[in-house]
């Protein structure tokens, strides 16, 4: 006859696995950061188009400005998926990818209208 496991006994917790999901988080970024790029690009070639002024000039740089920020985060986040326990999106991280978005988007509407 087997004894039954005891039931205040805690099991023993295995080690994390964490299979494909980092490798599906950076290509996300990367799908991301495409797109940011393709949006500034868009937007500079807009700005460009409309004649060269100075609320163009200065949209088009702080789009750049805005692109540039965003790689920045991305690459953090990049980084930070390499390792064997990937750590959790910090708040600021998190925060600096939404501030770098809605200015791209604020910028490139400024240089449309």
């Amino acid at each position: 006859m087997t004894e039954a496991p005891d039931a205040g006994a805690t099991p023993a917790v295995p080690p994390r696995d964490p299979g494909l999901q980092p490798e599906r988080t950076r290509l996300a970024w990367r799908r991301t950061t495409l797109s940011c790029t393709v949006a500034a690009i868009l937007a500079a070639k807009a700005a460009v188009a409309g004649g060269v002024g100075p609320w163009n000039i200065t949209a088009g740089v702080c789009c750049a400005l805005a692109w540039a920020a965003f790689l920045a985060v991305a690459q953090a986040r990049a980084r930070g998926l390499t390792t064997a326990r990937p750590a959790v999106l910090s708040h600021g991280l998190a925060l600096g990818a939404v501030l770098c978005t809605v200015a791209l988007a604020v910028f490139a509407a400024v240089v449309i209208v």
